[in-house]
């Protein structure tokens, strides 16, 4: 998912979505169940986010199509929820619908990269889906980005930025912006602020639990192994803590659905164990079920911006140690994750949907 030049990586998410790395995954005990992928739907059309819907089904945005696809996580039968959204702009190579989330039953998509400074004519913000068709624009994220620029120095070359990662958090949402540098959080009134500002580490997928934030982190060219990584922070953060690394140019951060909400002491990060109030008032949850999503290893010698090696990706789980495992590997440009159950859904740059089973295990020990 990137393109663009080099505006697209280093400091910019662009870069941080097509050009990838395999993660250098530590050595750690494999799951009791061995994972087995299988691919579930082809077609998709410049495919990047996804989300779990209220109904238990997989949406999908379709950027190049401008739509959002609904995928029965079962058959992989596929059918239009919502088109007529921007579309990606051809010379870009990546934008119009990047993500899609829902509060209640009302579906919400990301829309970047097709405001007027990269040759558009729209808005780059969130968009509510009204009907099949119809869309209305809850937030002008471009609009703020130009006039609020980052404050840290850093290179960057789109003023509107380019937005990555939409999700949910306390009735609004959270906007991850890997060209800026940083997460915004909005309301559902279109109140736009800075929740959190970083240096060139071009922030990418995010999830939360509870109180506590948790951001994959691509880092910049030449996406090094240490600095991808998954960190973690509060509302009231003014840094991150990092829960692990080595998974260069990670793009998502997903719990496992089949996970204990309530189980702590089974598995806690040390890095978070030592101050059980840094984000929340209960403490952070742990580490246990939660994943992370790499792209894969670059091409030697090219140019930044260019595609990964073809079949280079990983799923990888993170360890309470602070490294990673790998569950799944030779990914071809993995974009997405999303988890239902045990069951790991993976969209691709290249339009498919791999379902992952037992790529998790269950709450309480292994199922019979």
């Amino acid at each position: 998912m990137n393109r663009i030049g080099r505006f697209l990586i280093g400091s910019s998410l662009l870069m941080a979505l097509i050009a990838m790395i395999t993660p250098s995954a530590e050595s750690a005990p494999p799951p009791s169940v061995s994972p087995t992928a299988a691919l579930l739907v082809t077609g998709l059309q410049g495919a990047t986010g996804s989300t779990v819907g209220p109904d238990g089904a997989l949406y999908v945005t379709e950027g190049a199509a401008g739509r959002i696809s609904r995928v029965d996580p079962q058959t992989g039968e596929l059918t239009t929820f919502a088109s007529g959204l921007p579309k990606a702009i051809p010379a870009v190579g990546i934008g119009g619908a990047i993500d899609v989330a829902f509060i209640d039953r009302t579906a919400y998509v990301l829309v970047t990269l097709v405001d007027p400074d990269v040759g558009g004519s729209d808005v780059d913000g969130i968009y509510r889906v009204d009907g099949p068709d119809s869309f209305t624009i809850v937030a002008d994220i471009g609009d703020f980005n130009i006039n609020n620029p980052p404050t840290i120095p850093f290179p960057f070359f789109i003023p509107t930025g380019v937005q990555y990662a939409l999700q949910t958090f306390r009735g609004g949402f959270l906007v991850t912006d890997g060209h800026l540098n940083r997460v915004l959080r909005v309301t559902l009134d279109g109140e736009i602020s800075v929740l959190i500002a970083f240096n060139d580490i071009v922030p990418t997928g995010l999830a939360v639990s509870g109180n506590t934030i948790y951001m994959a982190e691509a880092g910049p060219v030449p996406h090094l192994p240490q600095n991808g990584k998954v960190v973690a922070f509060g509302p009231k953060s003014t840094t991150a803590t990092v829960v692990a690394s080595g998974a260069p140019l990670l793009v998502d951060v997903e719990f496992s659905r089949g996970r204990s909400e309530t189980g702590h002491a089974d598995c806690p990060h040390p890095a978070l164990g030592q101050n059980p109030h840094a984000f929340t008032h209960d403490g952070p949850r742990p580490s246990c079920g939660l994943y992370a999503l790499s792209q894969g290893p670059g091409v030697p010698g090219a140019p930044p911006g260019s595609p990964a090696q073809p079949n280079s990706g990983a799923l990888v789980k993170v360890n309470g140690d602070g490294t990673f495992t790998i569950i799944t590997d030779h990914l071809n440009l993995p974009t997405s994750l999303e988890f239902i159950g045990t069951t790991a859904y993976v969209v691709t740059l290249t339009g498919e949907i791999w379902k992952i089973e037992g790529a998790s295990e269950p709450p309480y020990g292994v199922s019979h």
